[in-house]
């Protein structure tokens, strides 16, 4: 029996404008078909979503491991593993995110991303490389480490660009010596610049912003607000974002990073169609709760994860995110009052805007990419489709 095509039934389809009962119809890679009455073709591979949501497929522009790997662990194997890993929770393509390092322990991070890339098979698929750092204010450091910490060195960064054309993001904070001019070079090779962990003011934002950093990394976090100077006060990145309102912002949505109110502010200000949901996660996401390491297994820095977040040991401060995709979506519904469709189009629509991939991906429709998630009411996925090959199912 041929089963070139499969059928997805027997669902509620989640759409830009909104929540439809209906069908989908998968030939090979692409979606050929969605309909809101079921779909007949004979010989069909069937899948019946058991009047469950079916949904587009959940994009990461923003992760560092989860299953007890990291990508600075530097190992193909951790890779592929963080790719599986988050598929079962509805992650169907990512950006794999690096940590501030040496320059050899960049350059590797790239090489390592390479070697990995074409292997990925049965986990979320790669869209290209986000590193982050280590160009960032020391003071605004969060849990990077500060040995590596340090302003763009055009020597360094055309280096490390020319072992690859992977790169796709680099977050880095604007007011550095050099950033800007570091801004306008990654524009000019296709590459997105990002503000991130930065004491920048509202002025030194909008400078950059001209010159190409258009997304602000994990909105709030690692980031300046009001200050005062000399007795004046200053607008910082966090008001950047909301005043300049081509800006994109990506938030960690795991419930802990962000309180409720701040969600609704974003939302408020920003909406979802200039906000992308992240998780930001480390090594520690989807493992029990304990002892862990942001970065490299070998040399990276000792956490405690608990009340659902990583924490420095000494619990002063984050450091990092253990969440997974569903759990960003149903943080979204149940603390920010989100609608169900709209929290889906801030994990895909938005985020694959952002990342230059919605001629192929972030919405369910005819010719797009076959990434689809099945999950119940509760965000528990049931069903994890790449391109259309089911990675996992419960």
């Amino acid at each position: 029996m041929s089963t070139r095509y499969t059928k997805i039934h027997n669902g509620k389809i989640i759409t830009p404008q909104g929540i439809q009962e209906g069908s989908i119809l998968v030939d090979g890679e692409t979606i050929l078909d969605i309909s809101d009455r079921n779909i007949e073709v004979a010989d069909a591979l069937e899948i019946d979503a058991e009047g469950g949501y079916i949904s587009p497929g959940f994009i990461d522009i923003h992760v560092h491991g989860g299953g007890g790997h990291d990508f600075m662990d530097n190992t193909v194997e951790a890779y592929l593993a963080i790719a599986e890993t988050h598929a079962r929770f509805g992650t169907t393509a990512m950006w794999p995110t690096t940590l501030t390092s040496d320059r050899q322990g960049i350059i590797q991070s790239v090489l390592t991303y390479d070697a990995a890339k074409d292997k990925n098979t049965n986990g979320s698929q790669f869209l290209g490389l986000h590193l982050e750092g280590p160009y960032f204010a020391m003071n605004q450091r969060g849990a990077q480490d500060p040995r590596y910490i340090r302003d763009p060195d055009p020597e360094e960064y055309k280096e490390i660009l020319s072992h690859t054309r992977s790169i796709k993001r680099w977050s880095a904070a604007p007011e550095l010596k050099g950033a800007i001019e570091f801004g306008r070079f990654l524009k000019s090779q296709g590459i997105l610049p990002a503000i991130a962990h930065t004491n920048a003011v509202y002025e030194e934002a909008l400078a950059a912003f001209k010159e190409g950093y258009t997304l602000a990394t994990h909105f709030y976090s690692a980031m300046s607000g009001v200050t005062r100077r000399n007795a004046y006060r200053y607008a910082g990145v966090v008001e950047a974002g909301y005043l300049i309102d081509e800006m994109d912002v990506e938030i960690i949505a795991d419930g802990v990073h962000l309180p409720a109110p701040l969600l609704q502010l974003i939302m408020k200000i920003k909406g979802p169609e200039k906000t992308a949901l992240i998780t930001d996660a480390m090594r520690a996401a989807a493992m029990p709760e304990g002892e862990s390491v942001l970065g490299n297994k070998e040399n990276g820095l000792k956490v405690i994860v608990e009340d659902g977040v990583a924490k420095l040991p000494d619990r002063t401060a984050f450091a990092g995110s253990v969440a997974t995709a569903d759990r960003l979506v149903r943080t979204m519904i149940r603390t920010a009052g989100v609608p169900l469709h709209t929290a889906v189009q801030m994990i895909s629509a938005t985020p694959a805007r952002i990342a230059g991939v919605t001629d192929k991906k972030g919405v369910l429709g005819k010719g797009m990419d076959a990434d689809i998630v099945i999950f119940d009411e509760d965000i528990r996925v049931n069903l994890t489709m790449i391109r259309g090959r089911v990675v996992f199912q419960q």
